[in-house]
This record gives structure tokens, sequence and C-alpha cells, in this order.
């Protein structure tokens, strides 16, 4: 099975900027489409960005368009949630998931690994 788990969480300004990681194991983390969800206080799961296994197709949140980017490193595998210009709103326990297939969703359920979280504040 495929282990996940995220770093690089914190406590931070309003319009600062967090790098998340996640790390996975697993030789075939190149074929796994990767994406990034957030839970807030009180509230569920919602997805934020996931990239397929190719370079370059990504697909994102529309509270996130312009201001996050997910990337993949498959030499390290490592995917990565750069944010920038956050808000209080983006505080949350983000996660990371991967799915077994090439092809981005923004399904919670069609995800098949899942990291145990990394905190994310944000102040006023």
């Amino acid at each position: 099975q495929v282990q996940l788990v995220e770093s690089g969480g914190g406590l931070v300004q309003a319009g600062g900027s967090l790098r998340l990681s996640c790390a996975a194991s697993g030789r075939t983390f190149s074929s796994y489409a990767m994406g990034w969800f957030r839970q807030g206080p009180g509230k569920e799961r919602e997805f934020v960005a996931a990239t397929s296994a190719a370079i370059g197709s990504t697909v994102y949140a529309d509270s996130v368009q312009g201001r996050f980017t997910i990337s993949r490193d498959n030499a390290k595998i490592t995917v990565y949630l750069q944010m920038t210009s956050l808000k209080p709103e983006d505080t949350a326990i983000y996660y990371c998931a991967a799915r077994r297939s090439r092809l981005v969703t923004r399904t919670m359920h069609d995800y098949d690994y899942w990291g145990q979280g990394t905190q994310v504040t944000v102040s006023s």
C-alpha cells in the first residue's frame, strides 16, 4: 500500500505563504493522480487541488484558483501545494491523497490512500 505523510503546515499571517509537502512511498507513485483536500473547523472535507500522473495536468477548486499551485516531483516521490495570498478562511487541516489512476478527480471517494493531515492556520 501507499503511505502518505504531509508536512509544512503552520501558523502564518493573512497574505503570507506556505508550501505543503506530501512524501509518498511506492514505486508506482508516478502512475497515481494526487490530490489535496482540506477540512476547516465545523466543515466537511473539501477538494483543493489535484494533479494527474502526467506533468502539467492540474485542477483547482474555485476558492483557491490563482493562489495555490499543486506540483509533483516524481524523483522525490513528493507532491507539493504552494499556497500564496493566504486568507483566514484557508485555515484547515490539509490532507494529501493518492488515487490508483492517472486521471485527476475532485471527488474525495475516488481516492484510495490518505495522509494524516497537517494543520494550516491563517491569522488576520
